[in-house]
């Protein structure tokens, strides 16, 4: 798997701050605080795995990883799928352990709840002395540090009994792993945002609550039109969203089959029995979805009752609903949900992010969010009175209102612009290998190397001692005893020839195969060596100390080279042929509603803005004036319209103002206080050069940065700059144009 760019920063950041913590005596917390969906439990892979390999870490180290539940146990699963190639870590359950003791770089997994017993036989004294207290003594005697992992900490880590088991572990340092963490009075904070992760396409942008339904916010209470519906209104809702999301995979032409979670209440009782027959009655008897052989379209996990769950999260399967319950359902992926159902009955009407974790996450993170915008997003229907949405980071992700374009509305078909996502700044992508095998050619590499020169001069220490431990200082002790290197042996040394002169870019496994990549490649195409058959012996040709040089220098180059192609790629933007104003736009519940009669989005919700914005939308909205409709831009990807702007580097510069005039022109406006030349300048001549350009091939517009001679009061004459920054001056508006609207 390829890390995210900020899933790289993260781990850069953890492995940076655990490491000074280390260095401190005592016992140390570092609190890791990352939103449901960002990958948490790989980020941790990485940073056990860079932790465990870092030479700066003259500590030998063990692991203790607690979850709750049966999380412990997939969170296993996903370390030791991560560390199969490498082999970096040990992961294990207590039954595994050799000798009775954590080994070094072994990662001891535990279920919290199992351990978090005084009758526990991992606690209890034993014949056998194998117990935890035991195990972490004997760990602790063969002179190893204690990590400890506490995962979901919220869930567990606050009891009394917990505090006495840490306290008993006594590790160096601890590490909470939660998106909303308990610990208190850290050491070190370490924090995802949630922006970032919606930005790299891992989650999906927004939840939707009760879309295509009216919501209204009163006294802090959301209120639906299905508040109070039947079961069987809010399941057809569900449904029909399904069916229009399962149309759009097909379109994007991905074999993902969207599936809807029903969540059924926690309490135990008749009343959860009654409701799950009404559910599963009304999907077969309406919808021909069912449990049934040939059917098969609905899957059960509840406690005790198992049916049609094992394939369930294949992005694949046939089950299009699951009905389920919260409590067994922490910690648990399925990427394709993306529809969650809840009743009134459910146990509580407050929205945190726990609430819609299940159906935040995007089906295939490694490539983003999707074009069609109904699958970038998560929906909740739900017919519970009053919705609550807690103030967590729910209160940004979880949407309540809609504004939908107006259907009087033509296209205006602009051109747009928006940045492209590229992660070749601290990492190494394809492209390396084919610039490293075109400068193999230019460096004349093939006649530099001896290919017979293939011995490498691999000794160890033996036999040495010194009496007096000053004699060492300024000392380089060299190894006196010749040994022969293994296949294993080879490959380790290649790989830390490779992480060696990989700088400016981290070490991290895809970076360094695609430098071995490179080298294997050159000895293929040039001399018909292939890897499969030959590959101890191209390592040592490359490694030996007539030809190591001449690879290092390729490297170096190819480096070089990749950098500056890869900001040239940095600069490119995304073009839109013909942009229109979005269909709908979402909302938050700390979003307000205007009344706005011109605004081609009803109704007009704002988020917070200037002075010089309101003043300007007062303006636009004057009955008298000749303004058809305005839309209010936004500032981000392929959404909201865009003109290219910088000088060398390309950036998309999202101007403040659409408008569209009775007489058919558009205008692009940008309200600005307190500018200044040094500010506005690029923005300026990338707006004055769109407009030119684009009114040359036939449209009808103009416009530029605008505000209003009174910038106190706003009782002046509104200007707008439609000129090139060199005629810019300064806070001087006399070679400004009059804005008559």
């Amino acid at each position: 798997m390829q890390l995210k760019t900020y899933q790289e920063n993260t781990v850069d950041e953890l492995l940076g701050k655990a490491k000074k913590l280390l260095k401190y005596s005592g016992e140390k917390k570092l609190v890791f605080k990352s939103p449901t969906g960002s990958g948490k439990t790989i980020m941790m892979a990485e940073f056990l795995k860079r932790l465990a390999d870092d030479r700066d870490v003259r500590e030998s180290l063990s692991f203790i990883w607690t979850a709750p539940r049966q999380l412990h146990i997939q969170s296993s699963n996903k370390l030791e799928r991560y560390f199969e190639d490498s082999r970096a870590l040990r992961c294990s359950f207590f039954e595994d352990l050799d000798d009775r003791r954590i080994g070094e770089n072994e990662v001891l997994f535990f279920n919290w709840e199992s351990i978090n017993k005084k009758d526990n036989v991992y606690i209890r004294d034993n014949e056998q002395d194998f117990n935890l207290t035991s195990v972490i003594e004997r760990t602790k005697e063969e002179g190893r540090e204690i990590i400890l992992i506490i995962d979901e900490a919220h869930h567990h880590a606050t009891s009394d009994i917990s505090q006495r088991l840490i306290k008993d572990i006594g590790p160096n340092l601890t590490i909470e792993v939660s998106a909303t963490p308990v610990i208190q009075n850290p050491d070190e904070i370490i924090t995802v945002h949630l922006e970032d992760v919606k930005v790299e396409g891992m989650i999906k942008k927004a939840v939707i609550l009760n879309d295509q339904f009216e919501n209204l916010l009163k006294e802090g209470k959301i209120k639906s039109q299905l508040s109070g519906s039947s079961e069987e209104l809010v399941i057809d809702a569900a449904l029909k969203k399904r069916d229009k999301i399962l149309k759009a995979y097909k379109k994007e032409k991905t074999d993902i089959n969207p599936l809807i979670l029903i969540q059924l209440p926690d309490r135990i009782g008749s009343l959860e029995d009654r409701m799950k027959e009404k559910v599963i009655s009304i999907l077969k008897d309406k919808y021909n979805i069912s449990t049934e052989k040939g059917n098969n379209k609905l899957a059960i996990w509840l406690s005790g009752e198992h049916i049609n769950k094992e394939d369930v999260e294949r992005s694949d399967s046939d089950v299009e609903v699951l009905i389920f319950k919260q409590a067994i359902a922490l910690g648990w992926d399925c990427p394709r949900a993306q529809i969650l159902v809840l009743f009134r009955q459910w146990h509580s009407p407050i929205f945190s992010i726990q609430t819609v974790g299940r159906i935040m996450r995007m089906p295939e993170p490694d490539n983003g969010h999707y074009s069609t915008e109904i699958l970038n997003y998560g929906y909740v229907y739900t017919n519970i009175d009053d919705i609550e949405i807690k103030e967590d980071i729910a209160r940004n992700y979880i949407t309540t209102f809609t504004s939908k374009r107006k259907t009087d509305y033509t296209p205006v078909d602009l051109p747009s612009c928006y940045s492209k996502r590229h992660r070749g700044k601290t990492r190494l992508t394809p492209l390396f290998i084919e610039l490293f095998l075109m400068e193999t050619g230019k460096y004349k590499l093939k006649k530099s190397i001896d290919l017979k020169s293939k011995k490498l001069d691999l000794k160890i220490i033996s036999d040495w001692k010194a009496e007096n431990i000053d004699v060492l200082i300024g000392k380089h002790v060299i190894g006196d005893k010749a040994i022969t290197a293994s296949s294993e042996d080879l490959q380790k040394l290649f790989d830390y020839f490779v992480r060696r002169y990989l700088s400016p870019f981290y070490p991290e496994d895809r970076s360094v195969g695609r430098v071995k990549e490179s080298i294997y490649g050159f000895f293929e195409q040039e001399l018909n060596m292939d890897y499969g058959d030959r590959g101890d012996e191209i390592i040592q040709i490359a490694l030996s100390d007539k030809n190591i040089q001449h690879f290092i220098n390729v490297i170096d180059i190819t480096k070089q080279i990749y950098q500056k192609e890869t900001v040239k790629k940095e600069a490119e933007l995304s073009v839109i042929e013909n942009w229109n104003v979005p269909e709908s736009m979402l909302f938050g519940s700390d979003d307000l509603q205007e009344d706005r009669k011109k605004s081609i989005m009803v109704p007009f919700y704002i988020k917070g803005r200037w002075r010089t914005e309101k003043a300007f939308v007062e303006l636009l909205e004057n009955p008298s004036n000749s303004v058809k409709w305005w839309f209010k831009n936004g500032d981000r990807d392929a959404t909201f319209f865009a003109v290219p702007y910088g000088n060398g580097e390309q950036k998309p510069f999202y101007v403040d103002f659409i408008i569209k005039l009775k007489d058919g022109r558009i205008g692009l406006f940008d309200s600005k206080a307190g500018f200044t030349q040094k500010l506005a300048g690029a923005k300026i001549d990338g707006l004055f050069n769109y407009i030119r350009s684009e009114n040359k091939r036939g449209k009808n517009l103009f416009g530029g940065i605008v505000t209003n001679t009174d910038q106190r009061n706003y009782k002046g004459r509104w200007v707008y700059f439609n000129k090139t920054s060199k005629e810019l001056k300064d806070n001087d508006f006399s070679n400004w144009k009059s804005l008559e609207v």
